[in-house]
């Protein structure tokens, strides 16, 4: 689908060097045995005695620990064995010696294309289905699936400015490909940690779990990497990346995974969140998908905040404009995704979206933002926040007295009546 995030900036992959490495922990030792501010916190934070030792009984293996645990390593050791299978699987698809990791009876499911050429550049050779509904956005209420699909369908065209026809035939390509999975023997669904990917894997582990399939399905599902110092998706791994996530986070997927699929997206699609919020509450909660409780609960943040009607993102966009607007909105999104957002999900067109909502109050209101250029395309547009868009933002104001239009959070239908729930950012819970 066309809601596929996006960002519209270049992310570099991390690339570990383990020369470059044993300088730098020649240097930190330097600055560690000086008694340098700096390096004496990141002893404490990153070093299990980091407390406890004297500058003086520093080594160098000390240095060398920091460095290891400050890139998500336990070890030195551990780090350095990385690096270097990294290296020799960079040089066995330089060299074409690498084995074919999967077959073409393989079929890799992902929400969104960003992989597609990098695993065939990793040597894969099964099928690649994109199926990217962004079930994160708009209406998802409980209906039979076919009447679901045309009611997101609705949605896509009308709120993301596409042809219904196309947008319906993709739809039905993507949901028809799912149905014919069973001609695979292998499944494997590729998905991070963000609310746009977690709804998206509870539902196909809801569907595949009510299809029974014979195939073996696994489940690649992770939120770092670690030689990436800001992981933000499966879409900025280089190959010999992304054949480290094959080779150590791949898991089969089982009846508690079905379970969790099917319970957590018949919560998705309630009328009333207290279900969902339940899940949301702890990694626990939602076994044996971990990253999946933190998604939740970033989703149930776009319900209207407690005290004053907005959503976490619309409350975002306001911060952002008030502390450095006037901006466009393209530079309003960049910022929001780089430094606001706690764990980006949008894509470009579903943040038009957001601002147009925004827009959407009674006749004579006035606005959050103001707008110089309506005819402009979106990313163009500059934006300035307004005395109302800063009353709202800091809570003194309510975003409903003026609010006229209807938005979704899954089934939850928000209007301006206030009936739906809210969320209360401070406790993270529902009131």
């Amino acid at each position: 689908m066309t809601g596929t995030k996006t960002v519209n900036e270049k992310i570099s992959r991390g690339v570990l060097n383990i020369d470059a490495l044993k300088k730098q922990s020649r240097t930190l030792l330097k600055s560690l045995r000086a008694d340098e501010a700096d390096a004496r916190k990141r002893l404490r934070e990153h070093h299990p005695k980091g407390a406890s030792r004297k500058a003086a009984d520093l080594k160098v293996s000390d240095a060398q620990q920091i460095l290891a645990r400050e890139h998500g390593f336990i070890s030195w050791p551990e780090m350095k064995t990385h690096i270097d299978q990294m290296v020799l699987t960079e040089q066995q698809l330089a060299t074409g010696w690498l084995t074919v990791p999967d077959t073409p009876g393989t079929l890799h499911i992902r929400c969104g294309s960003d992989i597609r050429n990098t695993l065939e550049l990793a040597g894969f050779r099964g099928h690649f289905q994109e199926f990217s509904d962004p079930f994160c956005q708009g209406p998802v209420p409980e209906l039979p699936l076919p009447v679901l699909m045309q009611t997101r369908a609705d949605f896509i065209a009308d709120a993301y400015g596409l042809n219904i026809d196309e947008t319906q035939n993709r739809q039905h390509a993507e949901y028809s490909a799912l149905m014919a999975a069973g001609d695979y023997r292998h499944i494997v669904l590729w998905f991070e940690h963000d609310s746009y990917d977690q709804l998206i894997l509870a539902f196909l582990l809801d569907f595949f779990g009510a299809l029974r399939l014979p195939a073996k399905i696994e489940l690649i599902c992770i939120n770092s990497v670690p030689d990436v110092g800001k992981f933000t998706g499966l879409g900025q791994l280089a190959p010999d990346q992304l054949r480290w996530a094959w080779e150590n986070t791949r898991t089969l997927v089982g009846d508690s995974h079905y379970e969790l699929g099917r319970k957590v997206w018949k919560a998705v699609r309630a009328s009333d969140p207290a279900e969902l919020a339940l899940f949301a509450k702890s990694a626990s909660a939602t076994r044996p998908i971990a990253l999946m409780a933190k998604a939740l609960q970033r989703h149930l943040a776009e319900l209207p905040a407690s005290d004053n009607d907005l959503s976490l993102t619309q409350q975002l966009v306001l911060e952002i404009l008030d502390e450095a607007g006037p901006l466009t909105a393209g530079r309003v999104f960049g910022r929001l995704m780089r430094d606001k957002e706690p764990l980006p999900f949008l894509g470009d067109l579903m943040f038009w979206h957001v601002l147009e909502d925004m827009t959407t109050i009674a006749p004579g209101s006035e606005a959050l933002f103001e707008i110089d250029d309506s005819k402009l395309p979106w990313a163009e547009r500059t934006l300035t926040i307004t005395k109302t868009g800063t009353e709202t933002m800091r809570g003194n104001q309510r975003f409903f007295a003026s609010y006229c239009g209807t938005r979704w959070v899954g089934g939850v239908k928000i209007t301006a009546d206030g009936k739906c729930p809210h969320w209360d950012v401070a406790r993270k819970a529902l009131v």
